[in-house]
């Protein structure tokens, strides 16, 4: 037989097999098979999954689900661009590799980035703390603020320090600078010129976001009206001199941390968009000038095939908008940066914490990002440690070398799931977005609380789907580990670092000529609008620090009214919060509070009740006492007694239960009328007959897991 193979495949003979033998199973079909294997249960609640944006997920697509969607049969690089915005994916251009740095003064920034930077990570991305974003200097800001989630940048010094040996004409820069981004741009252009470089090299972002710092913060260092001043004037003077920087930023941080849908983080993303829009084209910035000066920033979350979703139908919907302002099909783009989820993270079992981003940044990648931030598993608690920053850019490597997943353009197109889903979520997105238009725009929807009521509500439901462990936090409210080492959140000495900051902010203002500051800044107040920008970059070369040039910049406005910011936090917190009080109680006592299984009959009997329970205590760091079981009820009740437990759970079956549970439970209570006594399952016909007899609660898969184990904590004093 002969090795070679044919320079031509023989073509196919009528007697050649084909598919068409093979009759397509009709859905119906399907459909009566797999109610079938349900054995009575209901198709759509066994199989349709309700999603928190209100969207049915069916349990299979089917061609005839994308046969009408309009965006089918583009393709990337073309509008609407759901595909992409570049013909050639990431074939022609990976993602940036936008790793976020905490670290606090300009000295550990500049350490950590020139070693990352040697190391995988392809761009910068300044994360600064809570007093650079209100624009106060680290001598004046408000205790606890320096250094707090962030860098501190005061002065030139300090972002010459931050940035030294990196090269901004190679290396694209994220800089997310709050209300206006013209205080720190100014530095950037200062250092720029004093190093003979060019700033229209520059690549990047260095964007403001007011709207998404009032939602964040429910405050900003200036008016409304002057952050967007600040807006049109960069964006104008970015467009003519920087054309490869980007000037606005709308994040959607603020409402995927409170706890937001997908549906909610992008309509009042786009809205944002819009408004900002508007502002800019009443301030004589055209839309193709301003729309590619947009940067937006998602969060990832842990839904795999909505996040994809998520970034196809934000591309969708942004190429609708600025098409309906007028702009160009290039300005129709949407640059997308995105960063793993901080809302879903864990404190407790913290290597989940690298699986949950893995997946996370999978669905940014398969979605189209730009560039993206994988967030080490301990970002939650501290700044990052060398291990956890390495293993995170790795995993940027990964994704890129080992899965391959730059060498198909757009992965994820043409399914059916995919494809459908994007449609769905886009289609609702739209109704949301119209209901914010509606109210006046995003700005005055916050002012209404319309926003935060939305997403509280939406959070709330997450909460209880947690809580009833419809919806798992794997190793904290499910499959906890109870011998688990967890993250310690770091305690940062914020007096100590305010007192070094002002210290070297100090040592900088002696060596500034204060006459050339003053002047500078005289001239910057006074400045009009197209020599703003000159203006403050000499001012920042003059010495002024970041409290001069926002004063400056805001010289004349008065500021706008606080308002209830979205309600940021980690949905993990109340089973974490468990756990740790449960670990305090031990502290003070000298061990954990005790639980104890009353286990009765052969193991076959008890162990699936016993198991589950088990696990179910362990989410609140119970200590639970279990054992092979018992022969009688008074057997049971010397050894709960005995073992100093301050709950029982009997454990059996349904079955035995009605000649268990009344003499367990009356025992129980008659030796020790403080116990608490649990029983797993929920026997229906009994549960009163139970509760008569002394029985508390049950424990079974339908119980609200954290009301209980809170419950039962308070019981027990802990």
């Amino acid at each position: 037989m002969s090795n070679q193979t044919p320079d031509r495949q023989p073509e196919a003979g009528p007697d050649a097999p084909s598919f068409a033998e093979f009759p397509a199973t009709d859905y119906n079909a399907w459909r009566e098979a797999a109610e079938a294997a349900l054995k009575g249960g209901s198709f759509e609640k066994k199989l349709i999954t309700k999603t928190h944006e209100g969207i049915a997920l069916q349990p299979m697509y089917r061609a005839e689900d994308v046969a009408e969607l309009p965006h089918m049969g583009s393709l990337p690089g073309f509008a609407p661009f759901v595909r992409g915005t570049d013909v050639l994916g990431y074939k022609h251009q990976p993602w940036e590799v936008s790793q976020e740095l905490k670290d606090a003064t300009p000295e550990a920034f500049n350490q950590a980035l020139r070693a990352d930077l040697e190391r995988g990570q392809t761009a910068v991305n300044m994360r600064l703390d809570l007093a650079t974003l209100l624009g106060e200097d680290a001598d004046a800001a408000e205790p606890g603020l320096v250094g707090k989630d962030g860098l501190s940048i005061s002065c030139l010094k300090d972002l010459t320090e931050a940035l030294d040996g990196v090269d901004l004409e190679q290396t694209p820069i994220i800089i997310q600078a709050g209300a206006s981004g013209l205080p720190l741009l100014s530095m950037v252009l200062a250092m720029l010129e004093k190093q003979g470089r060019s700033a229209k090299k520059l690549r990047g972002c260095i964007g403001s976001d007011p709207l998404g710092e009032l939602a964040g913060s429910g405050r900003l260092p200036r008016s409304l009206k002057g952050a967007y001043e600040d807006m049109a004037q960069l964006t104008r003077w970015a467009a003519a001199e920087a054309p490869g920087l980007r000037t606005v930023v709308i994040r959607s941080y603020p409402y995927h941390d409170g706890g937001s849908n997908a549906v909610q983080e992008l309509a009042l993303s786009l809205a944002t968009g819009v408004e900002y829009l508007r502002e800019l084209q009443a301030r004589g910035v055209t839309v193709d000038q301003a729309a590619p000066r947009i940067l937006f920033a998602f969060s990832l979350g842990s839904n795999l095939f909505m996040e994809i979703a998520k970034l196809r139908a934000a591309r969708m919907l942004w190429a609708k908008i600025v098409a309906a302002f007028g702009g160009s099909e290039d300005a129709q783009k949407m640059h997308i940066h995105t960063r793993t989820s901080g809302w879903n993270k864990t404190l407790y079992d913290p290597d989940v914490n690298m699986l949950r981003a893995t997946t996370e940044a999978f669905s940014g990648v398969l979605g189209g990002c730009d560039s993206l931030h994988i967030g080490p598993k301990d970002e939650i608690a501290r700044v990052p440690s060398d291990f956890s920053r390495r293993v995170a850019r790795n995993t940027h490597t990964v994704l890129r070398e080992e899965a391959g997943l730059t060498r198909a353009v757009d992965p994820a197109g043409g399914s059916w799931y995919v494809e459908n889903l994007t449609d769905t979520l886009a289609r609702k997105t739209w109704e949301l977005f119209r209901e914010v238009e509606k109210q006046g725009g995003v700005a005055k929807a916050l002012s209404a609380g319309f926003p935060q009521q939305q997403i509280a509500a939406v959070s709330d439901q997450r909460a209880k789907g947690y809580a009833q462990r419809r919806d798992i936090f794997v190793g904290t409210n499910m499959y906890p580990n109870p011998t688990d080492d967890p993250l310690t959140p770091e305690i940062l000495d914020h007096t100590a670092l305010q007192q070094q900051r002002t210290a070297k902010l100090k040592a900088f203002r002696q060596g500034v000529n204060a006459d050339a500051r003053q002047s500078a800044l005289d001239k910057l107040a006074k400045a009009t609008p197209d020599d703003r920008v000159k203006a403050a970059v000499a001012a920042a070369a003059a010495g002024a620090t970041l409290s001069d040039l926002c004063s400056a910049l805001a010289t004349g406005e008065t500021s706008d009214p606080l308002l209830t910011p979205v309600t940021i936090k980690r949905g993990a917190e109340p089973f974490e919060n468990l756990r740790r009080r449960s670990e305090e109680f031990a502290k003070r006592t000298g061990s954990l509070p005790k639980v104890f299984l009353a286990n009765m009959g052969p193991i076959p009997q008890h162990k699936a009740r016993a198991d589950f329970s088990r696990g179910f205590l362990q989410v609140g760091a119970f200590e639970v006492i279990g054992n092979d079981g018992f022969e009688t009820t008074d057997q049971a009740v010397r050894a709960a007694i005995d073992s100093g437990a301050g709950a029982v759970v009997i454990c059996s079956t349904d079955k035995t239960y009605p000649d268990l549970v009344p003499d367990l439970a009356k025992g129980l209570k008659a030796a020790k009328p403080d116990i608490t006594v649990l029983v797993a399952g929920y026997p229906a016909d009994h549960v009163e007959a139970f509760k008569a007899a002394g029985v508390d609660d049950f424990i079974h898969i339908r119980a609200n897991c954290y009301e209980l184990l809170n419950k039962l904590q308070n019981k027990m004093g802990v």
